[in-house]
């Protein structure tokens, strides 16, 4: 399987690629949009169209791009296993660890403003907003210049 997958590695990565540049796309603009809902009124019109907004990033593109992101992720490294060995490697994947926290902290936080629940003020979100940010750095100079 490994040479099958290393015939196909350049396609492999582009789309692991595509899958994070989408993640990420949502994963930076979910955060912005609970920055909005944390300042309308409960039931308001504009309550109620964030609620749709952030539903449909949630379902249709930040958790089909992260299991795309897994699952190519993943075929790279069954196709090249030696990348465990690298050190880089193990701090992308440390990374790459608390971005799937973030998104988990996004998807909570979207169910409850779905419920109108709305336990953090604004700066809260604004601060997470930075989180994915952060963690983007760092995983592409781990995987770009592979420092160690």
């Amino acid at each position: 399987m490994s040479s099958f997958l290393l015939n196909y590695y350049d396609w492999i990565k582009s789309l692991h690629v595509i899958a994070i540049i989408s993640w990420m796309a949502a994963l930076l603009y979910l955060p912005r949009l609970f920055v909005y809902h944390s300042e309308t009124l409960v039931a308001s019109e504009s309550s109620e169209m964030l609620k749709i907004m952030e539903r449909r990033l949630l379902k249709y593109i930040m958790n089909p791009a992260m299991i795309a992101s897994l699952i190519f992720g993943i075929l790279m490294i069954i196709a090249v296993p030696a990348l465990f060995q690298e050190g880089w490697m193990h701090v992308k994947l440390t990374a790459i660890f608390l971005l799937f926290g973030a998104h988990g902290v996004m998807a909570k936080h979207t169910r409850l403003f779905a419920q109108d629940e709305r336990r953090k003020p604004a700066k809260f979100y604004r601060i997470l907003n930075e989180v994915p940010t952060g963690l983007m750095i760092i995983i592409v100079i781990m995987a770009i210049a592979q420092p160690f």
